[in-house]
């Protein structure tokens, strides 16, 4: 028996008891009747999918986020890792663990990450623009640095959304001059920098920082919504022309692409087009980069939801 093994270095076979966040959980019916608990742990080095047979509790979704003792055995289910979890109770007052070894964070500096924003938005050439940018920084930005991108998604540990946010500036600062005929630079940085803001109010989080449900606003708005109106607002108070303001609330309301993955309007102007590219390719790549980190070369992985297929790693 293994105790407190990192998630990355879990072999099958091995035998586990420790201390591991509830990532997801969901309480489900077998093709026999019996209740099961699917569950995702996680810790700071990543995570595993994991089930409890013949259980109904108490331990469920609205444990989503805290941290659990939990025993079992890894095994291999169509080619990925999976636990088999023969107990699991929630953390106690007294129970002993490092809550520094289960949050995963970001892998990178988040302070130089944030100082690289306020360097792209002191490089906008636009005042009204950067105006906009610097109030919803000054808004958000306490939360913002710290938090996930999403709840499972992509980038969902602490400080994803700045990572995301940031490679996503840095990527629209490359196209903006390879495609300088076609795009205003100053506003697809703007936008690109701003479309993700609106998640600090659309996300409830654990004491742990990690994305647990949406807000009442986050369900019936949506952080497009959330975002379009803050940047209205903060625009009007700012003096800003009202064509610039409505052109980065386009931005924001229309980076999902179509609106059968949420975007309110689809994009009508080239920024707001190569906005929801980016977005969309950095959101994908994290996916590759997390599956890969779990999936042994030459195999595929399981299906992954958010792209609707396996993918393989190639030696």
């Amino acid at each position: 028996m293994e105790y407190n093994k990192w998630i990355a270095d879990f072999e099958i076979g091995d035998e586990v008891e420790g201390f591991y966040i509830l990532k997801t959980a969901q309480s489900k019916t077998s093709n026999s009747g019996k209740p099961f608990l699917s569950a995702v742990l996680s810790d700071r080095s990543g995570s595993i999918e994991a089930k409890v047979w013949d259980y109904a509790g108490p331990v469920g979704q609205a444990d989503e986020g805290s941290i659990l003792k939990i025993r079992g055995a890894v095994s291999e289910y169509r080619g990925s890792r999976q636990m088999i979890l023969s107990r699991l109770r929630p953390a106690q007052e007294g129970d002993q663990f490092e809550l520094a070894d289960l949050v995963p964070v970001a892998p990178i500096d988040l302070e130089g990450a944030w100082t690289e924003l306020r360097e792209a938005v002191d490089r906008l050439g636009d005042q009204d623009y950067a105006g906009i940018c610097r109030r919803m920084m000054e808004r958000y930005g306490d939360r913002f640095r710290n938090l996930p991108a999403g709840k499972s998604m992509h980038h969902s540990f602490v400080g994803g959304l700045l990572m995301h946010t940031v490679n996503m500036v840095r990527a629209a600062e490359f196209l903006s001059e390879l495609y300088k005929e076609a795009v205003d630079r100053d506003l697809l940085i703007a936008g690109t920098l701003l479309h993700d803001f609106a998640k600090c109010g659309e996300f409830v989080t654990s004491p742990l920082g990690l994305v647990t449900e949406y807000s009442v606003s986050g369900q019936l708005l949506g952080h497009l919504v959330m975002g379009s109106q803050a940047v209205g607002e903060i625009g009007g108070a700012l003096g800003v022309p009202e064509e610039k303001t409505v052109l980065l609330q386009h931005m924001l309301l229309s980076h999902h692409g179509d609106p059968e993955f949420g975007a309110a309007v689809r994009p009508m102007c080239a920024e707001a087009e190569l906005l929801s590219i980016i977005d969309l390719m950095d959101s994908r790549m994290e996916i590759y980069q997390e599956a890969m980190e779990e999936t042994e070369p030459g195999q595929f992985t399981k299906r992954i939801f958010a792209l609707d297929k396996k993918v393989f790693r190639h030696r």
